[in-house]
């Protein structure tokens, strides 16, 4: 998520590669899916870019380390470590 919508403006017009007709339908398309942002696990705004990645770093991991994923990967070792 940007930071403001000011950013957001600032961003796409810094590319210098899109027409205004374009950057006012990108704008009007970023408002309406994050209007939906409570429907996700994880909220990042993304206001300084290496705290943003560390953050998705972290998410991507914990993501691994579910236990559906993990029970799935230790499968063995669970079933070993808990037998008689």
């Amino acid at each position: 998520m940007p930071p403001s919508k000011l950013e957001l403006d600032r961003r796409l017009r810094g590319r210098g590669q899109d027409s205004e007709e374009v950057i006012a339908k990108r704008m009007a398309q970023a408002v309406a899916e994050m209007s939906h942002y409570a429907e996700y696990d994880y909220l990042i705004v993304n206001d300084d870019f290496d705290t943003a990645l560390g953050d998705l770093k972290t998410i991507i991991r914990a993501e691994r380390l579910r236990m559906s994923r993990q029970k799935q990967r230790h499968d063995a070792l669970i079933s070993k470590l808990l037998a008689d």
